[in-house]
């Protein structure tokens, strides 16, 4: 199995980065900062205090698919394990048998026409949940709230759905704060807006590959095979993102896990096909490999917390150690924040540019998806 060859020298040249961007995904990324922002207008104008109204609920319940799905683990992960009330995250056509009346429903989707969202909307208005929507302004999700009398909030407009994270992600943010589940005041979304804008100057096109952190992880990766783990549910939540958008952006495989549950079911690949030592055990070291293709191998992507468990950290510190043992590289990241959406933000952000930049050093447009459209056409 040979290596992608990315070209090292496009990531450098920012007219070579535009033509190889027709879509403009590096300037949609460049917009989380103030998606942010705009989101928690659009909420607040939405009146999502009304969220409120009535008793806590018993527990909430996220419906979404993709990017909107992340949604759900993200709220999760900022709530954190103390928080007074369950959040799940549903990805599906129907909800569980347990949710009714007395819990909240968030459904979210960018385009508002999420056939499997929408099934959901409709099963959460049968049995009078609360609900709130978030979603494309005039959309179909936009009529179905409307007519059960929840509270809507649209999304800011003209960003492909892989890059609205933060405008689908803030207004169930706030209705968590609302419902005292999480601290979510307007300074922390200030300086997660912040954190956002140091990083796309980090990431921006015209800074070079050997300071830029997007640029830098998108080539340490081309060429392997990624496994991303995140040493707590927060990291996590970024491990899953950054897996989904090297698929999405890159088209490009990747597995992710969270410790301490990806070492008993992942750990084992380390001595597999993928890794120096499977391939160098009975090797000729002799033989000439001047016409030998290089195999893919894998790529160990450490994703770190400020708050993880102190075995956990052992944990992940035996990882790095293992790894290097058996000739995997490792890619390590670290989150950098006190609350935990702002050590989401700069992850995030580092997650979204490096697979943009993958995709651009291989010559894949990161926009794109057709093979969504025939799959769609195919079950239509």
């Amino acid at each position: 199995m040979s290596d992608p060859e990315p070209d090292h020298g496009r990531l450098d040249d920012p007219e070579a980065l535009a033509e190889a961007d027709p879509g403009e995904m590096l300037r949609q990324v460049a917009s989380a900062a103030a998606q942010v922002r705009e989101a928690q207008l659009l909420a607040t104008e939405a009146g999502i205090g009304r969220i409120t109204a009535g008793d806590r609920p018993r527990a909430v319940v996220v419906a979404g698919m993709g990017t909107a799905g992340l949604v759900g683990e993200l709220l999760a992960a900022v709530c954190g394990l103390g928080c007074p009330v369950p959040i799940t995250t549903v990805r599906g056509y129907r909800l569980p048998g347990w949710v009714g009346a007395a819990d909240l429903v968030i459904a979210v989707s960018h385009s508002g026409s999420t056939e499997e969202t929408l099934g959901m909307v409709a099963d959460a208005a049968r049995r009078g949940c609360r609900l709130l929507c978030v979603g494309g302004g005039g959309s179909p999700l936009a009529e179905m709230a409307v007519q059960s009398g929840a509270v809507f909030v649209p999304v800011p407009p003209a960003v492909q759905a892989r890059a609205a994270l933060w405008g689908l992600a803030v207004p169930p943010l706030l209705a968590a704060d609302a419902l005292g589940l999480a601290a979510v005041p307007a300074e922390v979304l200030e300086r997660t807006a912040v954190r956002l804008e140091e990083m796309s100057h980090l990431c921006r096109p015209a800074s070079e590959s050997f300071v830029n952190p997007g640029k830098q992880t998108g080539l340490e990766i081309a060429g392997s095979l990624p496994m991303i783990w995140g040493s707590s549910p927060l990291t996590g939540v970024v491990a899953a993102r950054l897996a989904a958008q090297l698929a999405g952006n890159a088209k490009y495989p990747a597995v992710w896990g969270e410790l301490p549950e990806a070492h008993h079911g992942q750990l084992m690949t380390f001595d597999g096909v993928f890794s120096a030592v499977a391939g160098g055990a009975g090797d000729d070291f002799f033989r000439d490999r001047v016409d030998e293709p290089e195999t893919t191998r894998l790529r160990l992507i450490m994703i770190s917390d400020t708050d993880e468990h102190p075995r956990v950290t052992r944990r992940r510190e035996a990882s790095v150690e293992l790894a290097n043992q058996r000739g995997v590289s490792v890619t390590q990241l670290a989150a950098q924040g006190e609350h935990p959406l702002e050590r989401l933000a700069g992850l995030i952000a580092h997650a979204d540019y490096a697979s943009v930049y993958l995709a651009l050093a291989l010559g894949t447009d990161p926009t794109p998806a057709p093979i969504l459209q025939e799959l769609n056409v195919r079950i239509s």
